[in-house]
Formats: C-alpha cells, structure tokens, sequence
C-alpha cells in the first residue's frame, strides 16, 4: 500500500493534470458501483415492503459506470484540479492571505460552495440526463426536481468536509481528497435521483417556490 501511494506522488509531481484525471475517473467509477448496490438493496427493501415477490439478482451496468467515469475524466479531474490549484494560487498572491489561516480556510470553503458546488452538481444532472438518452425539456424537468434539495442537503455536509480539507490537506491532494468522499457522495447523488417526484422533494420544492413568491 504504501509503494502505491508512493507510486501515486511521483506520479502527481510528474503528471499533475493526467493523474488527478485518471484517478477522478477511476474513483467515480467506483462510487456508481457503489451507488449502484445501494440503489439496488433500497429498491429490493420497497419490494418487501408492498409484498412483491418478484426479486432481481444485482448485476452491475457497466454502460453507467462507464458514463460516471466519464464525468470524472471529463469534468471532475481536469476542472477540479485547475480550481483547486487557482483557488489556492488567488488568495495567496491577490488577496494576500496567509496559508491556513481561518480568514484563508473561511474564504476557500465560501468560494468553492458558493461557485464550484452548484457547478459541479449543474454538470452531474445536466451530463447524466443526457447521457440516458433524455431529452432536453425532460433535463430540464431533472434539473429543476434535483438540483435545489441536492444543493440543500449537501450544503451541510461539505463545508465540514472542506474547512478539513483547506486546513491539513496540501494542494496536490485536495482533488484526491474530495474524490474519495465523492464515493459516498455518488450514493447520495444517486439515491436522489431514484427518488424522483418524492413527496419530501414536492414539499421542498413548493416551499422554496413560495418563498421566491
């Protein structure tokens, strides 16, 4: 384990940008296997709940896992990895702000929610929507249902996350970092977006919408 890890820094000191795509991808690969089983036990659990016999042996889709690489290769390593670096490189040389101070921390965490998160779940809906064949409107119609109660619900989990992150964790490793709670995050995404029209999701929705009114 540790000639991996090893393995992995000479790596990211060589090829920064080729590795944290390569590992963003293979991380995301796995957290939708992951999501995957979840989403198949929880569907299993409502079956038993309504008396249906019928029952499904888990079998992974590998034209899913295949998609959420994708958006790992694609949008998480690359985009992460230049955010992460330029984040990092503003405050110290713009903003003048001293390393891991709680005006430094404080700063990051506002800016990666505030623009990198919503990004980053914009994306998701938008590039899984389409890539399951989904029509526009009907992206749109996905979008409109997830995106407010994902960012709401994640909005108190990831500013934990991060203010551990900016604070004991060095640049180079950030993007790794948030990637293997990604793992965990996927399931979230993806319990989500099983939900659907959830009635907890209707009432959100409504409420948030009164609101604006």
């Amino acid at each position: 384990m540790l000639k991996l890890w090893r393995w992995y820094q000479n790596c990211l000191v060589v090829h920064p940008v080729k590795t944290q795509i390569i590992s963003s991808g293979v991380i995301w690969g796995f957290g939708d296997i992951a999501a995957q089983s979840i989403t198949h036990l929880t569907s299993k659990n409502k079956q038993l709940q309504h008396h249906q016999e019928e029952e499904r042996d888990f079998k992974v889709n590998w034209r899913r896992v295949a998609t959420t690489s994708l958006f790992g290769f694609g949008f998480v390593g690359p985009v992460g990895h230049f955010w992460y670096e330029g984040l990092d490189r503003f405050l110290r040389s713009r903003l003048l702000m001293r390393p891991n101070s709680v005006r430094f921390v404080g700063a990051k965490v506002a800016l990666d929610g505030i623009l990198f998160g919503p990004l980053d779940l914009l994306v998701f809906f938008t590039y899984m929507g389409f890539s399951s064949g989904k029509s526009i409107s009907q992206v749109k119609d996905d979008v409109k249902r997830d995106f407010i109660p994902a960012l709401i619900l994640e909005g108190g989990i990831w500013p934990i996350v991060q203010v551990a992150n900016f604070r004991f964790v060095p640049v180079r490793y950030q993007l790794l970092y948030v990637n293997l709670f990604c793992l965990v995050d996927s399931c979230f995404l993806s319990w989500l977006e099983q939900q659907q029209d959830a009635p907890w999701k209707q009432r959100l929705n409504s409420f948030l919408q009164s609101k604006e009114n």
